[in-house]
């Protein structure tokens, strides 16, 4: 049997946030390296004696067999990196994501944001990256009145990958009030959006490796474009609002590369968004919430095709 490659291999980093020319993917945080708050009070161990492990990469190469008619091959594949990361505020757990273990400062941050844990960066302190065998803890230090209505909502996330209301506790608290968007603020014209799906799709390192990640886009007011990927597309959103909220920068405009969700359109109000482009369609229950927030979805958007559900272009 001959040996072959399957497919493109790991390509080399491109742009991703087209105004500073560099991909910007946090390394995930080495168990040597010093806490980002070495003087905050540091959050209770999540593990016993704090047992660190080695971060884990994005892409991971094994080896596969090929059937192609009558023809075997061994291959090499490149798969993308799927781990739990756990949520944990002021040494409480929170949540238990499944991502892919890049960016996850962004995530923390853009997380906290989009599920309303927090109203502002500077609300948040990443005390800790801690790596274990079973995944990677998140320790979050939050103002303790964030904390206390963190508490009281009861909302425990352990789901599956860049699922947003796997173990809400009731129906009730399932569908959140979704935020109301500036009616008089900016958005993407049409060039814009066709513009961006493309400069999308050639921002994708780890889907081109692998095919099977998710990215997300935002357009800021100052002309930025920041993409984040992830195995779930929810968490792609959160590490772009990460990114962008961290660098001090307005959102107008939300480009992800797969449906619609509900969760895709509340986590892009929640953070002002008055346009949300999915290069798929969107599900009944996002369109309602688009009509809510006053945001306008964009579904089928693979240019020169696009469909509006509500909303109108600038």
């Amino acid at each position: 049997m001959g040996r072959m490659p399957s497919g493109p291999g790991s390509p080399a980093p491109r742009p991703v946030d087209a105004r500073r020319s560099s991909l910007v993917m946090s390394p995930p945080v080495a168990p040597d390296a010093p806490s980002s708050a070495e003087q905050a009070p540091q959050p209770s161990p999540a593990v016993p004696a704090r047992q660190r492990s080695r971060p884990t990469g994005a892409l991971q190469v094994v080896s596969a067999r090929r059937l192609d008619g009558a023809v075997s091959l061994e291959v090499s594949e490149t798969l993308a990196a799927e781990v739990p990361v756990a949520m944990q505020y002021n040494a409480r757990p929170h949540a238990v994501m499944m991502a892919t273990p890049t960016n996850l400062d962004d995530f923390a941050v853009g997380f906290a944001l989009t599920e309303r844990i927090i109203a502002s960066v500077a609300e948040l302190t990443l005390a800790d990256t801690l790596w274990t065998e079973h995944g990677v803890v998140l320790e979050m230090l939050i103002p303790q009145q964030r904390f206390l209505l963190l508490s009281a909502r009861e909302r425990n996330l352990t789901g599956r990958t860049g699922c947003g209301l796997c173990g809400t506790a009731t129906l009730e608290a399932a569908i959140r009030p979704v935020r109301q968007v500036d009616p008089s603020g900016p958005r993407a014209d049409m060039q814009a959006l066709r513009d961006g799906m493309q400069r999308l799709a050639a921002l994708q390192p780890l889907n081109e490796a692998t095919g099977a990640v998710h990215a997300a886009a935002l357009l800021t007011t100052d002309g930025g474009f920041t993409v984040r990927e992830d195995v779930g597309r929810h968490n792609a959103i959160d590490k772009a609002v990460g990114a962008v909220m961290r660098a001090g920068r307005v959102p107008h405009t939300l480009l992800v590369t797969s449906r619609a969700s509900y969760e895709v359109v509340h986590k892009a109000a929640e953070v002002g968004c008055r346009m949300v482009a999915a290069i798929s369609a969107p599900t009944a229950l996002a369109l309602r919430l688009a009509q809510q927030a006053g945001v306008t979805l964009v579904g089928w958007t693979r240019p020169p095709r696009l469909t509006f559900y509500c909303g109108e272009l600038s």
